[in-house]
């Protein structure tokens, strides 16, 4: 099949990530050295980001279909624009992580990293099951590695066998499911697949939904949904810090945005009879609600961040559950900048927190108690990121929660409503505790933190994300206006 050069330009960000794995491998090959893999990967990754541009101007928000696998629009651009920038920031934290802990093999640290983020951006132009299969094993298998980066470590190898084998298993399910679908409609294309449940009404045949169930099975596992949720925490905790930031924020945004390609072909009825509207309401209530509670008795700041994450994508996931309505994808959008620029900000500060020293993370509760009486400025950045997450005025977290709100209410989804509610409500107990964690008189064996750590590269993206946090929390005309590009003519 012929590609045009609408198509050569479309292609751009996924060629020069691709070429840049290519020569990060070969570096490391012929010679190693952490510092020029690490400056390679960044300057790739910056390249990208300049080619989501051009392809921008070209396309003037118009989308182009490159064969039928990969559709490239504005969607895409300003989400894998996002996905990219999560990348960059996790190599950053990684570079200082890799320093001080890690004696050798650095190099194939950001090799992971390209490869992983090359699948994800893949999962956001996937039209296609092939592309979609092809995306999910591509950002997976290298998670593998990266999660048991430090292996010397108890907790990261433990994490690794589990999200090995969990992930083993749900790529049988993709399988099987994608098989099934097949079988019935005889094509795997998103778009063909749509036209042909419009044409023959399909959404209540036995093996639609059987193939359909597993589908959801493995993106809930991957999105961390209830009741697929048990590996969140452990991986969380057992894995570099890194690499948690870009589990929870590159993975996530990936996987979230095919679901949405998914059913915006596949018709969700907001009717109480339809199954699938109802498996969805399901996992979006258990989420919000279970994530939430067990984030409660959590001593372990990653394990927190990881049940908090559960509860953040079911609130998430109620843009998917009214996806035809334009407010739902604006809804679903900031949510996401926001969580995402928090989620970045904390797990940057424990990477700062953690990478003067050789040994575990700290990423103990206890061990942030009294910071701001050593490092005030680090504390406000953290109390930024926390009041965020909970949805306080004044933030971007905020303004994602009250979209939410009108979202499920003008669709009178009463049942979503209250648990946002009352998710949110819950999750203010636990936030908080951390920020009064961080103001109470410091015990007498201080941590001895470095002051001047804030001044570091991982620092500076720390600001930047606060500072975000708060300008689109005050002005949020501004990520609105980013994601107009999103929205279709």
């Amino acid at each position: 099949m012929a590609i045009n050069q609408q198509q050569l330009i479309a292609l751009l960000p996924l060629s020069i990530i691709g070429l840049t794995i290519l020569v990060v491998m070969l570096f490391i090959a012929w010679h190693r050295d952490h510092f020029i893999s690490a400056v390679l990967t960044i300057i790739g990754l910056n390249i990208t980001l300049l080619s989501l541009g051009i392809v921008f101007y070209y396309q003037k928000v118009s989308s182009v279909d490159v064969t039928i696998l990969l559709r490239i629009d504005g969607y895409f651009i300003f989400y894998a624009a996002i996905i990219l920038l999560c990348s960059l920031a996790s190599c950053i934290f990684a570079y200082s992580w890799l320093i001080s802990v890690t004696d050798n093999n650095r190099e194939e640290f950001y090799l992971l990293i390209l490869i992983s983020t090359l699948g994800s951006i893949i999962l956001v132009s996937a039209n296609h099951f092939a592309s979609f299969f092809i995306g999910i094993e591509l950002l997976s298998v290298p998670m593998m590695g990266l999660i048991d980066y430090a292996t010397n470590k108890r907790y990261s190898l433990e994490a690794a066998i589990k999200y090995m084998i969990l992930s083993a298993a749900t790529s049988t399910f993709l399988l099987f499911g994608i098989a099934l679908i097949y079988a019935d409609c005889g094509n795997l294309s998103f778009m063909e697949i749509g036209q042909y449940i419009h044409n023959h009404n399909i959404l209540k045949e036995p093996l639609f939904l059987a193939g359909l169930g597993m589908i959801i099975t493995v993106l809930g596992f991957k999105l961390s949904l209830v009741p697929f949720h048990l590996w969140t925490p452990d991986i969380y905790q057992g894995a570099p810090v890194p690499v948690s930031a870009f589990l929870s924020t590159a993975s996530k945004i990936a996987l979230f945005c095919l679901m949405i390609h998914l059913f915006a072909y596949i018709p969700i009825d907001i009717n109480p009879k339809n199954s699938i509207f109802i498996i969805l309401v399901s996992l979006a209530i258990f989420s919000m609600i279970f994530g939430n509670v067990m984030a409660l008795s959590q001593n372990n700041i990653k394990r927190l961040l990881g049940y908090s994450s559960i509860a953040h994508l079911g609130y998430i996931l109620l843009a998917l559950i009214i996806l035809n309505n334009k407010l739902s994808i604006e809804a679903a959008g900031v949510y996401m900048v926001g969580y995402i620029l928090s989620n970045l900000g904390l797990f940057g500060i424990i990477n700062i927190m953690s990478s003067p020293y050789r040994g575990y993370d700290n990423d103990y509760l206890y061990m942030y108690r009294g910071l701001f009486w050593y490092n005030p400025i680090l504390a406000a950045l953290m109390t930024i990121m926390l009041l965020s997450l909970a949805g306080i005025p004044l933030t971007v977290g905020f303004i994602g929660k009250l979209y939410t709100l009108i979202a499920s209410i003008n669709e009178h989804l009463w049942s979503l409503t209250i648990s946002i509610v009352i998710g949110s409500s819950i999750s203010l107990y636990y936030y908080l505790r951390v920020i009064i964690i961080l103001y109470l008189s410091p015990p007498e064996n201080n941590m001895n933190l470095d002051v001047n750590s804030l001044y570091t590269f991982p620092g500076l993206v720390v600001l930047i994300c606060a500072t975000l946090v708060m300008l689109f929390g005050v002005y949020p005309d501004y990520i609105l206006k980013l994601l107009s590009i999103t929205i279709p003519k």
